[in-house]
């Protein structure tokens, strides 16, 4: 009785510690998919910088009438 017992708990453990070490491959692949959309957006902004009131134009850019 206290064997089976026992295997059940180790059982558990280890079905928690691949789910543990899932939840981590998740968080990691989240987290390089929040840096890359970071980036992205630090580009978008830097590109549409130009056209916020007060922002300068790009080089060469034709005078606005």
């Amino acid at each position: 009785m206290e064997n089976k017992r026992l295997v059940e708990l180790e059982i558990r453990y280890t079905q928690q510690q691949e789910l543990l070490q899932e939840l981590s491959d998740v968080l990691y692949q989240q987290g390089r998919v929040i840096d890359t959309l970071r980036v992205e957006l630090d580009r978008l902004k830097l590109k549409l910088e130009p056209s916020r009131p007060g922002g300068r134009p790009p080089a060469g850019a034709p005078p606005h009438y």
